[in-house]
């Protein structure tokens, strides 16, 4: 009986240090392969059954990072799902073109439309002047406004319904960060129909339209790679400042919306011209024409927002909301396509998240702030891979020896004279646009060009100035950033002759403490 309980006994100890082994060995096969996930060859295959939470979300860049056809992230649902439609619709100009026109030739006739009864619209403008600051009240040029929008333009605005649950949020929140109605949103789409690249034909640009010089104003830099004036956020924050500014002018909000798009200026004179009245019906024929169709589409756009439903608008959801995305500040230059190489976000969703990058390439600037902004599920895995990243890139960019355009800071717009052989194609290509904004900011009907005819160009490319010794401005062409002054200058007339510089620019980039200027001196013309 006793040697019976020696042997189990034995038995049992065996079993346990049997047991124990195995236990050791795996600990140290664990500990082994956590080495190994660094050093694995691109041949072999890693499986997890249970994977590690602090190495899981580096394993697919760190195994990949060094052969480029295998660097990407984990694939995002977002990047995957996105119909081509939609993609479409991100970067459409066809809705800011049709909006633009609806404004300029609305000829304001009695339209039929029996879904929707007078007394019906009556009742429901009264609703929304009853909670708005704006002057909602029923006026048969915005009942005809209107009713032409759902006859003739229904399948338009449900794009732009679809496209505005991407921007609304964002522009809601800054709005209200300056105490400006919520339903100035709508303003953007009269503006731009919600396309961040939009270039009117007098070359105002971005959701918000501001011209090259108001956007200077209010701190929206234009460069050879970056128009902040296309920066959603950036130009929402400089839209709210600058209808703030109005607002205190004028205290009351149609006005604002008026001098908005025309200029105070031209509010003023009309106000002027109407003995007073300070009511935007009675003010309207004072209004330049443009002008005297904006407010009353931006009425027709609210109306048509808010009653939606009633009128059985069914817009697409996108894929991405604007805060379902973050920003990433970078350390060097990056181009789309490397960022979309080791993200797997399409490039075409990084046009769209960051449309102020003219060239699809985010520069590296030691007194900039530029950031990619990128989807939620890619921002945790850029951060947590970024100097593999940055790496990688920087050793891609050596072997493909790419020449990078300059980093200056760029006029909005350009005077092309034709030359022999030029075409709009040509010309359209040079410049980085299209051939019909080329013809609708020249008013051009046809595609003919004269030898020696002059073009106006607000060009995305960055534009190399061609030195011309003859000029009275030899100093502006041969360096762009640097002028020598002349008998008779003074700062304020310096600044006129560069558009977007100021004479507190000028002091500022020149540390003067003094207007005083003296022939011969050289003046910075940005900073640096």
């Amino acid at each position: 009986m006793l040697k019976r309980r020696f042997l189990l006994l034995l038995l049992l100890a065996g079993m346990s240090s049997l047991a124990q082994e195995k236990k050791n060995k795996e600990r140290v096969e664990k500990a082994n392969f956590r080495v190994q996930i660094f050093q694995k060859s691109d041949d072999t295959e890693i499986k997890l059954a249970e994977p590690d939470p602090e190495f899981r979300d580096k394993l697919p860049i760190s195994a990949a990072i060094r052969d480029s056809s295998k660097v990407k992230l984990e694939d995002l649902p977002q990047a995957k799902t996105i119909d081509s439609l939609w993609k479409l619709e991100l970067t459409n100009s066809e809705l800011f073109e049709n909006m633009q026109k609806s404004i300029r030739e609305q000829d304001y006739e009695e339209v039929v439309y029996k879904d929707l009864p007078t007394d019906t619209l009556k009742a429901r403008l009264a609703k929304l002047n009853a909670r708005t600051p704006f002057n909602v009240e029923y006026n048969p040029i915005l009942e005809s406004v209107i009713k032409s929008y759902l006859k003739r333009n229904k399948q338009g605005m449900e794009r732009l319904m679809a496209l505005s649950s991407y921007y609304f949020p964002m522009f809601e929140q800054e709005l209200d960060k300056y105490d400006i109605p919520l339903e100035i949103k709508y303003l953007a789409i009269v503006e731009s129909a919600l396309n961040p690249r939009a270039k009117s034909r007098v070359g105002a640009t971005g959701l918000w339209q501001f011209m090259f010089t108001t956007g200077k104003m209010h701190g929206l830099d234009v460069s050879s790679y970056v128009d902040e004036r296309m920066d959603p956020e950036r130009a929402t924050e400089a839209a709210a400042q600058y209808l703030a500014s109005l607002y205190k002018v004028f205290g009351d909000w149609d006005l604002v919306l008026a001098s908005y798009n025309s200029g105070p200026g031209n509010v003023s004179k009309a106000i002027r011209r109407s003995g007073g009245s300070t009511d935007y019906w009675h003010l309207r024929r004072f209004l330049p024409r443009e002008t005297a169709g904006y407010v009353p589409a931006f009425l027709a756009t609210l109306y048509l927002f808010e009653y939606a439903d009633e009128h059985n608008f069914q817009p697409s959801k996108p894929d991405v909301v604007y805060f379902e995305t973050d920003t990433i500040k970078v350390k060097q230059l990056l181009s789309f396509d490397q960022i979309s190489k080791v993200t797997g976000v399409e490039k075409e969703m990084l046009q769209f998240l960051n449309p102020s990058y003219k060239l699809d390439i985010i520069p590296f600037v030691e007194d900039e702030q530029y950031s990619v902004r990128l989807p939620k599920p890619a921002t945790g895995k850029f951060v947590s891979n970024e100097s593999a990243i940055y790496d990688f890139i920087e050793n891609q960019m050596v072997e493909e020896k790419k020449a990078l355009p300059k980093y200056v800071e760029t006029e909005d717009r350009i005077r092309y004279k034709v030359r022999s052989g030029d075409y709009l194609g040509k010309i359209a290509e040079k410049y980085g646009v299209g051939i019909s904004s080329i013809k609708r900011w020249n008013n051009m009907r046809g595609n003919t060009l004269r030898i020696g005819q002059y073009l106006t160009i607000y060009p995305r490319k960055p534009v190399e100035v061609a030195s011309n010794n003859t000029s009275g401005d030899s100093d502006k062409s041969s360096n762009p950033r640097i002028y020598t002054v002349k008998n008779g200058d003074s700062l304020w007339s310096i600044s006129k002759k560069f558009p977007g510089v100021t004479v507190q620019n000028l002091r500022s980039w020149n540390d003067m403490n003094t207007n005083s200027l003296k022939p011969g001196m050289k003046l910075k013309l940005s900073k640096g």
